[in-house]
This record gives C-alpha cells, structure tokens and sequence, in this order.
C-alpha cells in the first residue's frame, strides 16, 4: 500500500516541482517504485523527467474527467523505478470541466486509491494555485510536503496554506497531515534566511526537513536535460541535499 504525498505551495517559483522530481528519482534509485503524478497544466514535471509534452496520448486531464484509466496514463520513465502520470496545457480545462463531475472533489483519490498496490509513493505535484485541482490533491493524500524559501512573504503564504489545509480536512480529507517543511533555495549567510528560520522553528520544528536545499546552477539546468540531479550531477550538493532529504522522508513515512 502506498503513501501519497503531495507537493504544494500556492506561491510560484520556490522548488515545489523541482523538490517532487529529484526525491521521487532519488527513491527509485533506493529502490522504491514511485509514480510521479503531474497535477499542474504547466507541465513541468513531465518535462523534467524527459518526457515531451507535445507526444502524450493521455494525461493526468483524460485521467480527472474519466475519460481515460489511470493505468493507460502511466508512462514509465528511463529513469529507475520511476513512472509519471504526465500533465499539458489540457489540464487548465479540467477546473470547469470538473464543475460538472459528481464528487469532483474526490477525483484524484478515486484515482489513485486504485494505484496504490502497484507503488511505493505515489508523489502529486501541484498547481501554484489553491484551485480545485489542488484541493483534488489534498483529499487524496496521506500528507503534503511544502517547499518554500527563506523570504518574509513565504511566512504569510504558509499561514493561508496552513488555513487551507484546515477546511480540507473539515470537510474531505480528516487524516491528512503536513509531512514536511522543506527550505529551498537556501543561503544560510543572510540575515533574512536565519530569521525566517527562527520563526519555522518557534511553530513547526517537529516538521522543518533537517537539510535545506541551496541554491545550484547545476540544479537549475537539470530540468533542460529532462534529467533529475541525482543522474544530472550524482555527487553534486543538490543531489546529496535531496538524497538527504528523501531518506528523512523514508524515516517519516
């Protein structure tokens, strides 16, 4: 039976999708199964792991409206015990098309409840949005890990997430928790990074990941190559980051 985490941060740009590809490839490396399910229309999961979005047949989208199996969805990648459910610019029509789906709220957990015998984890990467495809991703997890940086409005948007998370479990999903706080593009020498750190710390010390990721040039380019980091650059920092990073998990999971 696997777990099912979801990666979310309603604020674009702090390492929500880089953060849900390289720790689903560092467990396929560990030897876990892992099915990369790519929640977002940009599509960038699907992108990272080497998959072009112009030649999918059928994504995450056919998969809401239940006009495809999840299981015809899957595509297995060349990378480890690595699937993904790839995403396109379709999806942006799943938030009206499923407007006029019964229990458009559980579409995802009916879903992927139907996958979890054949994986580990099954990783969600979620839109930069609190939309309905986000709230399909917190009914069907088991917990939400949340990237963000070291920045003062990082702080507020966790509170509205935090907020978030609360009416989801009111009215859908009781059992779910936050994994983790993961800290991205992290620089330990500035003053701002400390104090939000102080502040992670005084609320959420049980749930701060114990390594932060850096800031990389080699991790940024590794989405070019459809490649994660750790087949990218295997003994850079920002693979061994999210190789620790993806062991803790194993020990909180």
């Amino acid at each position: 039976m696997s777990a099912i985490v979801a990666f979310a941060n309603q604020k674009g740009g702090v390492g929500k999708t880089t953060s849900a590809v390289n720790i689903a490839a560092v467990l396929g490396k560990l030897g876990k199964k892992v099915l990369l399910v790519d929640m977002d229309p940009q599509g960038n999961a699907t992108s990272a792991v080497g998959i072009s979005k112009k030649e999918i047949k059928k994504s995450i989208y056919e998969v809401l409206i239940g006009t495809s199996d999840a299981e015809d969805a899957i595509i297995t990648t060349k990378f480890k015990n690595l699937s993904v459910i790839p995403s396109n610019i379709a999806l942006v029509g799943a938030e009206i098309d499923l407007l006029e789906i019964e229990k458009r709220e559980q579409r995802a957990k009916i879903t992927l409840d139907s996958l979890r015998d054949r994986f580990d984890y099954i990783f969600i990467d979620c839109p930069p949005a609190l939309s309905m495809l986000t709230v399909n991703a917190f009914v069907a997890a088991d917990g939400l890990i949340i990237p963000m940086q070291c920045e003062y409005f990082a702080l507020e948007g966790l509170s509205q997430l935090i907020g978030t998370i609360k009416k989801v479990r009111q009215l859908y999903n009781p059992a779910l928790q936050i994994t983790g706080i993961l800290l991205t593009m992290y620089n330990g020498r500035l003053n701002l990074t400390a104090g939000v750190v102080r502040e992670l710390k005084k609320y959420y010390a049980d749930k701060l990941f114990k390594e932060p990721i850096s800031r990389s040039v080699r991790l940024s380019e590794a989405p070019s190559y459809g490649t994660p980091i750790c087949y990218h650059d295997p003994y850079g920092k920002g693979a061994l980051e999210y190789q620790a990073v993806a062991k803790e998990l194993l020990t909180r999971i």
